[in-house]
């Protein structure tokens, strides 16, 4: 029997949007598991539950073997070693997320050497996608339904 390769994936996804479910695809291209860890991140306040969250993602994900959505609120390295993942994914859009990714990858492999992160890009009509984005055309009544998964579009309008 093979060891699978897993990685994680660790963000707010606050919500999932067509930029995480690309970055998701290609990292199963590299990857048998991902597991998107899903942050709390209260001091963020989320429009989104944490609840809510781990819903979408798995509502957007469940067309695709071999991903799982995971709450967590601890240090992304401690949660990778309670789940013995040494992989985690980022995504990189544009040379704004190149430093800050830089510098995460760089302070988690501080915690532990044996930490790697690889960093996937999306393709160029996922690039400009953000959360914060689609967090500010809800709020304002914009058009947000082409950049999340058409499968938790009625599951948004429900928690708003």
């Amino acid at each position: 029997m093979t060891n699978k390769k897993r990685a994680i994936y660790s963000g707010t996804f606050d919500p999932i949007t067509n930029g995480h479910i690309d970055i998701i695809k290609r990292a199963l291209n590299v990857f048998d598991e991902v597991i998107v860890a899903i942050a709390n991140s209260s001091a963020k306040k989320p429009m989104f539950t944490i609840d809510q969250r781990v819903d979408l993602v798995n509502i957007a994900t469940k067309e695709l073997n071999g991903v799982s959505a995971v709450p967590f609120s601890c240090l992304l390295v401690d949660f990778a070693k309670q789940n013995n993942i040494t992989n985690i994914i980022r995504g990189l859009r544009a040379v704004s997320d190149f430093e800050y990714e830089l510098q995460m990858g760089y302070a988690n492999s501080s915690l532990d050497k044996n930490i790697d992160t690889m960093y996937f890009m999306p393709t160029l009509e996922n690039a400009f996608v953000s959360s914060s984005i689609v967090r500010e055309l809800i709020k304002f009544n914009g058009s947000y339904q082409h950049l999340i998964p058409k499968q938790i579009e009625q599951e948004i309008i429900k928690c708003i």
